[in-house]
């Protein structure tokens, strides 16, 4: 299997469409799999279904196809309500095809850090793709926003992983 590119999703605007931070991320992923070659099969992962009735998921796959990634080297998760859902469900859908290589993880600089932890606690070697150049966000304090969220949010998904693979073992289903 192709290096798999795990892009974390990101809310859609109430018309379906993506927003900037979603493009920004799937642009990012774009890029890196384009520097190498092709040997990528990208995992848009996001299962909250906007107001349209779309995935995040569905949103960033049409976006990487109209970009010119082929269909076939796609592969949405489309179930994942959350960052640790979708680290929960890749982790699993990458298993199950019988992949144990590292894995290329796509979000935005102030996401980055917890997405790549959380893969990491799944056993995974983790390839850092560069983030967005520009902010997700255009104010400072939308900035902050963000970043005191992940301030958070990073010990409380730590601590829910931490938990699960008590329960479930190293990366059981």
């Amino acid at each position: 299997m192709a290096l798999p590119v795990v892009i974390f999703g990101a809310k859609l605007r109430p018309d379906g469409t993506a927003g900037r931070t979603l493009r920004l991320r799937v642009a990012a992923a774009r890029a890196f799999g384009a520097g190498r070659d092709g040997a990528v099969m990208y995992m848009p992962t996001g299962g909250l279904p906007g107001p349209a009735g779309l995935t995040e998921a569905a949103v960033m796959t049409r976006l990487l196809v109209e970009a010119g990634v082929p269909p076939d080297a796609v592969m949405a998760e489309e179930t994942a309500p959350d960052t640790l859902a979708s680290v929960l469900a890749c982790s699993r859908l990458l298993q199950r095809q019988g992949y144990g290589g590292p894995v290329a993880v796509a979000s935005s600089a102030y996401h980055l850090p917890r997405c790549m932890l959380l893969m990491r606690m799944m056993g995974w070697r983790v390839v850092r793709v560069p983030p967005p150049g520009v902010p997700a966000a255009r104010g400072w304090g939308r900035r902050w926003f963000w970043r005191l969220r992940e301030g958070a949010a990073l010990p409380w998904d730590v601590l829910l992983l931490a938990l699960w693979r008590l329960r479930h073992g190293r990366g059981g289903d």
